[in-house]
């Protein structure tokens, strides 16, 4: 006799363990349901915790737990090595713009530099930045130093706007190249 399954919807913001409890709650009332979850059918008549984490993910849940406060760990781990490294590759990001940007501007590039390292990117839109200014000021064209910017990855997003804004900050050609990529 083939079992017949209600099909069920699990919510989108329905993690697993949400999943398992709604499947149990129809063996509850008796009913057979199932339930797709990232791609995973799942049976309210088989389905345990365990289970559905190792079909799901390949790690019962205790393992996977495991697994997500190690890469929890790591990261942090890896956040606070890079924020003691912050006071280094400050004076490295300050030399590197000092062979760069003229004079007037090593005082505010000396301000953005923290700001940047401890933000969203990482300090990643200083190179940038100065690989721009560095095709400008070396009397490159505005195709080179939009190419250069187009190479980096860079779309129209926010990393692409951040960096532009900074080459017109930073660069006695800054406006000239953000009108021209614009």
């Amino acid at each position: 006799m083939e079992k017949r399954y209600e099909k069920i919807e699990f919510t989108s913001f329905c993690d697993i363990k949400e999943s398992v409890k709604e499947l149990l709650s129809y063996k509850d009332k008796g009913i057979l349901a199932c339930g797709s979850f990232n791609g995973t059918t799942l049976y309210s008549d088989t389905v345990t915790l365990d289970s559905a984490y190792k079909d799901i993910t390949g790690k019962t849940k205790a393992e996977f737990d495991n697994a997500q406060q190690e890469m929890s760990d790591r990261i942090n781990k890896e956040k606070q090595a890079y924020k003691q490294a912050i006071p280094e590759l400050s004076k490295d990001w300050m030399s590197k713009g000092r062979k760069i940007l003229t004079e007037d501007k090593w005082k505010y590039w000396d301000e953005t530099i923290p700001i940047s390292l401890n933000g969203l990117y990482r300090g990643m839109e200083l190179g940038a930045c100065l690989d721009i200014i560095k095709i400008l000021n070396d009397n490159g064209t505005l195709d080179e130093a939009k190419e250069k910017i187009e190479s980096q990855g860079n779309s129209k997003g926010l990393f692409f706007r951040l960096v532009c804004s900074m080459v017109k900050e930073f660069c006695v050609r800054g406006s000239e190249f953000l009108n021209y990529v614009r």
